[in-house]
């Protein structure tokens, strides 16, 4: 998150504005981050809540800072919980995440230790589309990182991270300037 607001400051994301952080922890490092920079931020406790019952509660939230549907794009940065079918739906195709391998490849938990796990010599970040099912939306972007046989999951969640970090600014902006096109399941550079 932290990368997307810098770029944001620094005017690399044209007519790209951060309206709101949303977390559902209070102590979330992230909600001190974008008060750094100025961003408004809101917390959702509602532990016992789940699905579109608390996915209600995000909808009024983004609606409160103008995102809806047909305006705006919701980054997922380090958000945790599995986003309703309801919710998923009503914003379909203005929902981007970031996950820590080349998808398909090791979706869910912990993708750097199944990589390490799997003895692959590549993996990655990608950034992609939210879909019901996760990690398997349309893919926006991608960048390999070797694994390198010294590797820990530490030092190569270290390498991914700073992937990350340039990745996912580059989606957000691609997406401003209208320079995707999605035929079938491709998203194309234009």
């Amino acid at each position: 998150m932290k990368s997307i607001l810098e770029a944001i400051q620094k005017h690399n994301l044209t007519g790209v504005e951060a309206r709101v952080v949303i977390s559902d922890n209070a102590q979330a490092n992230g909600l001190e981050i974008a008060r750094e920079f100025g961003v408004k931020t809101e917390i959702l406790s509602h532990p016992i809540l789940k699905g579109w019952a608390y996915d209600q509660n995000l909808v009024e939230v983004l609606e409160r800072y103008d995102v809806s549907p047909n305006n705006g794009l919701i980054c997922l940065a380090g958000y945790m919980r599995i986003l309703s079918h309801e919710f998923v739906n009503r914003y379909k195709m203005h929902i981007i995440n970031i996950h820590p391998s080349l998808l398909p490849s090791f979706p869910g938990l912990d993708a750097q230790k199944q990589a390490l796990e799997h003895g692959v010599k590549v993996t990655g970040c990608t950034i992609h589309f939210v879909e019901d099912k996760v990690d398997s939306g349309l893919i926006i972007l991608q960048q390999p990182v070797r694994v390198l046989d010294s590797d820990s999951e530490e030092t190569l969640s270290e390498r991914i991270l700073r992937e990350e970090h340039k990745l996912y600014p580059q989606a957000i902006r691609l997406i401003a300037e209208k320079r995707i096109s999605i035929h079938d399941r491709k998203v194309k550079l234009i």
